[in-house]
């Protein structure tokens, strides 16, 4: 960093520690570094004729003027000044926000300090960024206040994924979103609509695998009256309905290979004819295309175009599943019961520490959606102001739980039987959670008893009360059988 050796650095933050740690950092780096507590200091060195700096780190929320009002007002009067954003709060509408304003890069606090000083770093590394002294254009007006439809979340998965939608909303390129069934991939297709340049025009989502083969093409490019039988009419497809704006195409792994054509066509060529038509239409469309399918195994395996793919994934976004970020739950558990509480015109209901420890512990295998689908049915169905861990069962299906210690409770606990199909493994780690937070002791004997349990009595009613069958069936000797036989009927 031989050109940023001594670079002068400005750091605005109203916390003074942060300033302070921030500081010390960039200097022992080898920096120039001046602390400032406002954005209203910041402006008033500038005005004062102060040496310019070449990189400038600023918080979001300030007394005063926020970094993002102080960062339009460098961005007019210093356009080429790299700034870096920071802010303990990442969520999509602050990093679009940011970018749209012209930040370099957006930091979430905490952060490392060797991840700051690498920035300043990269930032620095093209010379004198502060020389030019031009007014800047004017961006885009757009609050970026958060609706209904905002993804939230707080693990570093998702964090860098609003990083990044922040980022691309503003570059006109097609996105490829990937993530299993229930994660929120079309509501990181609104985001992206909604805080790009498009936004004041339409976004139109078509879930390509719902729409019948047959009628998908019609769907997708329009048609003409008489085009086909019942086409009493001509008929706008979904590319001219979003002309401006966006087009999201869920499912993309669905499309049929014939109209994998087609659609190649229109994302290079921007043009198309309806179906039975003559007249070239043509359209500004910026597709976002999600899928739940390995599109790589498709291509190798001919039920998807290459060429196709390459085209739709200039950019891919992995959405993680809620196992990945569990510490999210509460977040959106919170939300959906908010949510439902404002439609049913209801007091919201909050959750126990034991159902949070569960909800946390569950395995999701359907999501966010699973989670918004629970929350609701809680809303409707908990008699109390707070869900506790048998509202949470209620809520699951199962029916008529069992007392705790009984036999069929150990056989629902260990086998995870009953629970909307979930896999064994995860009714477990529910049961596991629970037992933790109501301060259980000896879990783990409990557990392996009920597990051996379970399986002894299973082994036995196939085997016809067969011992030496059972034995063999499980891969254990008769005498390990025998011994605990005896061992689960001696207290008896």
């Amino acid at each position: 960093m031989a050109d940023a050796e001594g670079a002068r650095i400005w750091v605005v933050d109203d916390d003074r520690a942060v300033r302070f740690v921030l500081a010390t950092a960039l200097r022992e780096a080898g920096f120039e570094v001046t602390a400032f507590e406002s954005a209203a200091d910041v402006l008033s060195t500038l005005d004062r004729g102060a040496a310019r700096p070449r990189l400038l780190f600023t918080d979001v929320r300030m007394p005063g003027d926020d970094g993002l009002v102080l960062l339009d007002a460098l961005k007019r009067r210093l356009p080429a000044l790299p700034v870096v954003v920071m802010s303990a709060h990442t969520d999509i509408a602050s990093t679009a926000g940011a970018f749209r304003g012209g930040a370099q890069e957006f930091l979430s606090k905490p952060f490392d300090l060797d991840d700051a000083v690498a920035l300043a770093e990269r930032a620095l590394g093209g010379g004198d960024a502060a020389a030019a002294d031009v007014p800047a254009p004017g961006g885009d007006d757009a609050d970026g206040r958060p609706d209904d439809d905002t993804l939230i979340g707080d693990a570093p998965a998702m964090q860098q994924l609003f990083r990044a939608i922040g980022r691309l909303a503003q570059a006109p390129l097609s996105v490829l979103v990937t993530g299993e069934t229930g994660t929120g991939k079309e509501l990181v297709a609104r985001a992206l609509h909604r805080e790009s340049p498009r936004a004041r025009a339409p976004f139109v989502a078509l879930n390509t695998a719902a729409i019948p083969s047959e009628l998908l093409e019609s769907e997708l490019f329009g048609h003409e009256a008489g085009a086909f039988t019942g086409a009493t009419k001509r008929h706008v497809g979904r590319f001219e309905q979003a002309h401006g704006g966006t087009l999201f195409l869920d499912e993309i792994g669905d499309m049929p290979l014939a109209l994998q054509t087609r659609l190649l066509r229109v994302l290079a060529e921007g043009e198309f004819f309806r179906v039975g038509g003559r007249e070239l239409i043509r359209v500004d469309v910026r597709v976002v295309a999600a899928t739940h399918q390995d599109l790589e195994a498709k291509v190798r395996d001919g039920g998807f175009r290459a060429d196709l793919l390459h085209r739709l994934d200039v950019v891919r976004l992995r959405l993680p599943p809620l196992r990945e970020r569990r510490g999210d739950v509460s977040r959106l558990a919170e939300r959906f019961l908010q949510r439902a509480a404002a439609r049913f015109d209801a007091p919201s209901k909050r959750l126990s520490r034991q159902a949070l420890a569960q909800l946390e512990a569950h395995h999701w295998p359907g999501n966010v959606r699973e989670l918004e689908n629970l929350c609701w049915r809680l809303a409707a169905l908990a008699p109390g102001e707070v869900v506790d861990a048998g509202d949470l069962r209620e809520a699951w299906g199962v029916a008529a739980a069992p007392a705790e210690g009984s036999d069929a409770a150990g056989a629902t606990a260990a086998a995870g039987a009953g629970v909307d199909g979930v896999p064994w493994e995860a009714a477990l780690r529910d049961w596991a959670a629970a037992r933790l937070a109501a301060g259980a002791p000896g879990i783990h004997a409990e557990a392996r008893d009920r597990l051996d349990r379970v399986l002894l009595e299973a082994a036995l009613e196939q085997t016809g009360q067969h011992r030496g069958e059972a034995a063999a069936r499980l891969g254990v000797g008769r005498n390990t059988l025998t011994r605990k036989l005896g061992a689960r009927r001696s207290p008896r």
